[in-house]
C-alpha cells in the first residue's frame, strides 16, 4: 500500500532568498492528523485555517526547506495551495463499497454501491 505520494508544485514555494521550492512528498492523512488540527488554536479563531495547519502535518518534504510548517503553507501561491488541496483529497478519499450485480432481465452486470448507514 502506498503511503506516501510524490507532487511537483505548479508554481513552487519561494522562500527568503528567492530560491523556487516545487518537488515534495506528501502522506497520508491520519485520524489524528485531523482531530489534531481541528483543536489547534488558530483554527479555533478561524475555521478556514484548517487546511493549512492539516496540510502542514501531512506534508512531509519540501525540497530544500528544513521543516514544512503552516506559515510555510500560507506562503505558498493559491495555485499551489488549490493543488495539494486536490491531491490531499485524491489521496485520502476512500471508494465506498460495492456490489457486483446482475440484472436478471437482460443479464448485464453492473456495480451497486452499498450504504451501510441507510435505514431498511
Amino acid at each position: 500500500m502506498v503511503t506516501v505520494y510524490d507532487f511537483t508544485l505548479p508554481k513552487g514555494y519561494v522562500d527568503s532568498t528567492g530560491e523556487i521550492h516545487k518537488r515534495g512528498k506528501m502522506r497520508l492523512a491520519t485520524a489524528g492528523d485531523e482531530i489534531s488540527a481541528t483543536r489547534d488554536p488558530r483554527v479555533l479563531q478561524n475555521p478556514s485555517y484548517l487546511t493549512i495547519v492539516i496540510l502542514s502535518r501531512v506534508i512531509t518534504e519540501l525540497e530544500g526547506v528544513p521543516g514544512v510548517s503552516a506559515t510555510i503553507i500560507e506562503k505558498l501561491f493559491t495555485a499551489d495551495l488549490a493543488y495539494l488541496q486536490d491531491m490531499y483529497q485524491r489521496i485520502n478519499d476512500v471508494e465506498p463499497p460495492t456490489l457486483t450485480a446482475v440484472c436478471p432481465d437482460c443479464g448485464k452486470t453492473f456495480e451497486v454501491p452499498l450504504n451501510f448507514t441507510a435505514e431498511g
